[in-house]
Order: structure tokens, then C-alpha cells, then sequence
């Protein structure tokens, strides 16, 4: 790898990713969602674990709502910062965001409940 500031750095690509760390770090300290939304991929991801079920689309699927609720604060904040005042379309855009996360919790839900249910209910003996 080259350190000359090409896109191999891996300097570069450290310092980038220090970067987009620091952004996941201050949504888990102020978005009560996406704490929320953190330990749930945890119990489900041991859940996985637990019942020997397919990790793959689970953590899939939470990466997908996690990655939402980062865009959903993103947006928010850049909104308030063009917009501090209360206007018509920057509630559209936070709304649509909003909505963004709900569809894909609805998704990795469904996602969630097939591949647990099965293993879940076989192992509670009901299945």
C-alpha cells in the first residue's frame, strides 16, 4: 500500500474510517432509537447463536436498520442546520427518513421471525 494520500492509504483509509467510527459513536450517545435498535441486533444476533440459526440474514438485516437510523440522523441534522426554522419540506424530509427506518424494521422483523421462529419454537418443544 502506498502512504502518498492515493485511495489504497491505508492511512487514508484509517483515518476514514476513524471518521465514520466517530459518527456511529455519537448516534448510540444521542438517538435513544438506535441504542434501542443496537441491543436488539445483539439479542438477535445471540439468538442466532443460541438456536444454531442462520447469522447471515439477520445480521443483514440489522446492519440495513442500523445503517437507516445513521442516514435518518444524518439527514436530520443537516435539515436543522439549512433549516433551523420549521418549514413544510424540511418536515417532509425528516418524515421520509423516519419512514425509511420504519420500512426496514418492518422488513428485518419479518426478516427476524422466520429465521427464529422455526428454531425457537423446536426448541421450546412446540414446533
Amino acid at each position: 500500500m502506498r502512504g502518498d494520500g492515493s485511495a489504497w492509504s491505508a492511512r487514508r483509509w484509517l483515518r476514514s474510517a476513524g471518521f465514520a467510527w466517530a459518527g456511529v459513536v455519537h448516534t448510540y450517545r444521542t438517538q435513544a432509537n438506535f441504542r434501542i435498535e443496537c441491543w436488539a441486533a445483539l439479542v438477535a444476533l445471540g439468538l442466532c447463536t443460541w438456536l444454531r440459526a442462520p447469522v447471515a440474514p439477520v445480521a443483514l438485516a440489522c446492519g440495513l436498520v442500523l445503517s437507516l437510523e445513521l442516514l435518518n440522523t444524518a439527514l436530520e441534522a443537516v435539515v436543522d442546520l439549512a433549516s433551523p426554522e420549521r418549514r413544510p419540506l424540511a418536515r417532509v424530509a425528516k418524515d421520509a427518513a423516519a419512514g425509511a427506518v420504519l420500512l426496514g424494521s418492518a422488513g428485518a422483523a419479518l426478516v427476524g421471525l422466520s429465521v427464529l421462529l422455526p428454531p425457537l419454537l423446536a426448541r421450546l418443544g412446540t414446533g
